[in-house]
Order: structure tokens, then C-alpha cells, then sequence
């Protein structure tokens, strides 16, 4: 039986990939770098953080880390508040409601930053269905890595076992099958380069989801 839903946020709940890509490929242009495609792909579940650790690993980058998030941060903010057309991901809304009406816990566990949790918390009226918010800037390592989700799960008020995550990414699946938690994976506009098979099962849609599917996984 499950009693609590860990969600991830980027192409889970909302849609922000457009805005990321934007932002980031803003920046590349700026720092006079070429990052292709399928590295771009691959930092799908990191933190800003480390996807610019990785950056200045493999490219001549002089600036400090730190200074490339927050102009980076600076350029997605500005998108975002311009970008008017943002919207949840279909059906993802009913599934909140649907779950946190019959007394599923709710967790928020993100490689997002706060500051972007909390634009889109707020924008989209989010507060009121989680109980808690768990943001990847808090680890030293991003999906793959499970600790944002053993942490997610520690929050609970059930056990481990009783816990299933919501993730679109490769690296995501990953770091939910290290931290031994049943993973739903979906499958999101902008997940179609991500390998989902490691996944427990997968969706198209959340209308493939309900309270009465999830609380009897497993």
C-alpha cells in the first residue's frame, strides 16, 4: 500500500524545459560555448550547480561557479515571468487534488533550485497539497545520485516501502531504483531522449493515474 507520493517538478508538474533551454542556451552563447545536444540531454535531473561544475570541467569557463548560476537564474526569471503561456502538464492538477483529497502525503523532491520551486509553487498555487519541499541545491550530487530522494523519503510518515516516485528523466530513474523506491515513470513532451525502462511502470498520461491506482501499487 502506498501512503506518500514523491513528485520531481521539471517535466513532472510543469512544463519549464522551454524556459531552461532558453536560458542556459543564452548563456552558452555569452560564455562562447558549444554544448551539443546530447550533452544538454544529459544534464536532464541535475542542479544548476553541477551542470556548471561540469561546464567548467570541460570547457576553458573562468568565472566561478557560483556566478554562473545566479546569471543564469537571472536570465531563467526573466523568462519565466515573461513566458505567459506556462502551464501545468495536463492532468497533473486533478492528480494532486485527487491524491491530497484521500490523504496521500505529498512530496516535493527537485533538482530545481528554491527560488524556482517557489516561483512555480506560488504562480500555480501548489503550497497547499505538499507537505514538504526538498530542492537539489541542499546536495553535493544530483540525480543519479539517490540522496534527494532518501532524504524525500525520510520526511514521510510512512515507511520506504510505502513510497512511490513521479520521474520523467534517466537520471531521475536512476536515483529512484539506488534509493530502492518504487518509481512511476512519465513520459512528458520533453522526456522523449530520457530511458525510462528502469522505471516500475510507465505513462503517457496522468489520467492513467488515480489515488485508487497508486495506493495499491506493489
Amino acid at each position: 500500500m502506498i501512503n506518500t507520493v514523491i513528485f520531481d517538478m521539471d517535466g513532472v508538474i510543469v512544463d519549464t524545459e522551454p524556459v531552461h533551454h532558453y536560458a542556459y542556451h543564452q548563456h552558452f552563447k555569452h560564455l562562447n560555448i558549444d554544448v551539443t545536444g546530447e550533452m544538454y540531454a544529459s544534464f536532464t535531473g541535475n542542479s544548476t550547480k553541477n551542470v556548471y561544475q561540469r561546464l567548467k570541467e570541460t570547457f576553458d569557463i573562468l568565472d566561478e561557479v557560483e556566478n554562473l548560476v545566479q546569471k543564469k537564474r537571472s536570465l531563467f526569471n526573466d523568462a519565466f515571468d515573461e513566458k505567459e503561456d506556462l502551464d501545468l502538464l495536463p492532468g497533473v492538477r486533478e492528480l494532486i487534488v485527487d491524491l491530497h483529497s484521500n490523504g496521500m502525503q505529498l512530496i516535493l523532491a527537485s533538482s530545481a533550485s528554491k527560488v524556482t520551486i517557489e516561483r512555480v509553487f506560488k504562480r500555480f498555487s501548489l503550497h497547499q497539497y505538499f507537505t514538504h519541499i526538498v530542492s537539489g541545491e541542499d546536495f553535493p550530487k544530483s540525480k543519479p545520485h539517490p540522496a534527494i530522494f532518501e532524504h524525500a523519503a525520510s520526511l514521510s510518515l510512512a515507511p520506504k516501502e510505502e513510497c512511490v516516485i513521479i520521474e520523467d528523466s534517466t537520471n531521475g530513474i536512476k536515483a529512484a531504483n539506488a534509493a530502492g523506491i518504487y518509481c512511476i515513470g512519465y513520459i512528458s513532451e520533453n522526456s522523449r531522449l530520457q530511458e525510462l525502462a528502469g522505471a516500475d511502470i510507465v505513462v503517457n498520461h496522468f489520467n492513467d493515474l488515480s489515488f485508487k491506482r497508486i495506493k495499491n501499487l506493489k
